[in-house]
């Protein structure tokens, strides 16, 4: 019987992303895709600003961005013309190293974490399809097939990442309940000629729908995607032709080569439970929801980042196993949270209701225009797009405040003279942060713990992130605050640790860079 640590189901963005952080952690991974090749189509295309802070933590930020491209701006169209220009090249300033809109296929983006997992000694099993597993004492027991034949295999855990299908789920007999949405959407690549924004996004509204125009990688292609026409949606099968006319006249693109085509219907659904024993849902297996603010391949990333940092302490003995207890709680409110939201902003944009098709034309582009060519507006957009805004407050393993900041926060983002306080999380360990003077005492007593304290001279634009000069931040390895203490008093840290039984990771746990590249800021 073959023996690992971790056994990921699916090697999409989700399960790439769980097994690459899971291995810079030092965590023996199989990861497995019952499909013989990676994807061949874009598919998702937007990538959050959390998602780049997680990828900088690895040291794999600067090839991600080199492939992409940046979204400079996004322009509104009515059938009357062009009713708004809103920036999106900087709309983040302050919030995040990543305060710009950003674009990369699903399939290079998918290549490009194969690549660094390859790297990393871990090779995708393709083809491989799981038949049967069972949690069964202090192991899950997996049966693997490929080929014809059948593998058994131990591991300390499983994580489904496969899918809005998920084996897994089906498996634990966990329930996915939610809904489909009634209208039926076009997604294509294709090379067209129109006045398309130049690194930007063309969203055409009309008093029935929408459309969107935006590039899809840098050599020209377009991602265009609409409602399909009433007339057409009972079609049993819907063609580029059959709706072309309507396409370019909504997108105002004139399509000369597809590259590829599809219709789709939209669900809705989060899972009645996240874990069950040592089996995790992670991503669509999880939590499938409308492509309102390119949320889905984000979420499912920030699902492994959560899950991989608590995996990877329990099994190397550095934290009880009840961290993994706060896996659940955390990403399901999330996910519950994010369906309310893109539901409502889903139905709106989609709704056939006259009265909303005209508020939609003539009052969303100037509401739009205002709130981003405001401070508070631009920042407020950005950071529920962005995901910069997730925070875990009400979770299991989140304490304290101090100033605005609160236990499940994430770290706000500070500038500093040399790089900015982000550059420690590359060490992928607990550390402890304050702004202004560290108490000798309280560094004394500290120390013994082995989580290392990182100073920050304080500054107004630590201020104005709503963090406490003198406070001290216990911070986790994804970034986000655990315990936010007013003042530096070491017995509440030591409480905390001890509670959890944290321990940080080792000194020969370095945090992975690539050979000879800069990490810059971007």
């Amino acid at each position: 019987m073959s023996k690992t640590k971790v056994l990921i189901a699916g090697a999409g963005p989700t399960g790439l992303t769980l097994a690459l952080w899971l291995t810079r952690l030092g965590v023996p991974v199989r990861i497995f895709d019952k499909a013989a090749a990676p994807g061949e189509t874009s598919r998702a295309l937007a990538v959050q600003a959390r998602t780049l802070e997680f990828h900088r933590q690895i040291g794999i930020v600067d090839d991600v961005l080199a492939a992409g491209v940046r979204l400079e701006r996004l322009t509104v169209h009515t059938p009357a013309g062009v009713a708004a220009r809103l920036p999106l090249s900087d709309f983040g300033r302050g919030i995040s190293p990543y305060s710009f809109a950003f674009a990369l296929p699903q399939d290079v983006h998918e290549r490009l974490l194969i690549t660094h997992l390859e790297r990393a000694g871990v090779e995708v099993e393709r083809g491989t399809e799981l038949v049967a597993f069972e949690d069964k004492d202090e192991t899950v027991i997996a049966a693997l097939s490929k080929d014809g034949r059948t593998e058994t295999v131990s591991a300390a855990y499983l994580a489904g990442c496969d899918g809005a299908r998920s084996t897994v789920r089906h498996g634990l007999n966990i329930g996915f309940p939610g809904g489909t949405y009634e209208q039926a959407f076009y997604v294509a690549d294709v090379r067209g000629i129109g006045e398309v924004t130049h690194n930007g996004m063309d969203v055409t509204i009309s008093a029935y729908g929408f459309a969107i125009a935006m590039p899809v990688r840098q050599l020209g292609s377009l991602r265009l995607i609409g409602i399909v026409p009433k007339a057409h949606e009972a079609d049993e099968t819907i063609t580029f032709e059959a709706i072309r006319a309507d396409i370019e006249r909504d997108t105002g693109i004139k399509v000369e080569e597809v590259n590829w085509f599809s219709t789709y219907r939209v669900h809705h659904r989060v899972a009645e439970r996240f874990r069950a024993g040592r089996v995790f849902l992670v991503g669509d297996a999880g939590h499938i929801h409308s492509p309102a603010g390119g949320q889905g391949m984000n979420t499912g990333m920030g699902d492994a980042v959560n899950l991989a940092w608590k995996l990877a302490a329990v099994v190397q003995g550095r934290a009880d196993p009840r961290l993994l207890d706060s896996y659940e709680p955390e990403r399901i409110a999330f996910a519950r949270k994010l369906i309310e939201s893109t539901d409502t902003a889903f139905r709106f944009i989609t709704s056939r209701s006259r009265l909303i098709g005209l508020f939609r034309r003539y009052l969303m582009p100037k509401i739009m225009t205002i709130a981003l060519h405001t401070s508070f507006g631009s920042r407020f957009f950005f950071g529920v797009i962005s995901q910069a805004a997730i925070q875990y407050r009400a979770g299991p393993i989140s304490s304290g405040t101090a100033g605005k900041v609160s236990g499940g926060d994430r770290l706000p983002y500070v500038p500093t003279a040399s790089c900015d306080n982000f550059e420690p999380l590359r060490s992928l360990d607990w550390q402890v942060h304050v702004y202004g003077e560290v108490n000798c005492d309280f560094r004394g007593m500290i120390a013994p713990s082995g989580i290392p304290i990182h100073a920050f001279a304080w500054t107004d634009a630590a201020g104005k992130t709503g963090l406490q000069r003198d406070a001290a931040y216990l911070v986790r390895p994804d970034g986000h605050v655990a315990l936010a203490s007013p003042v530096q008093e070491a017995a509440a840290f030591q409480r905390y640790l001890a509670g959890l039984g944290i321990r940080p990771r080792t000194a020969e746990r370095a945090p992975y860079r690539v050979p000879g590249t800069m990490h810059s800021l971007a």
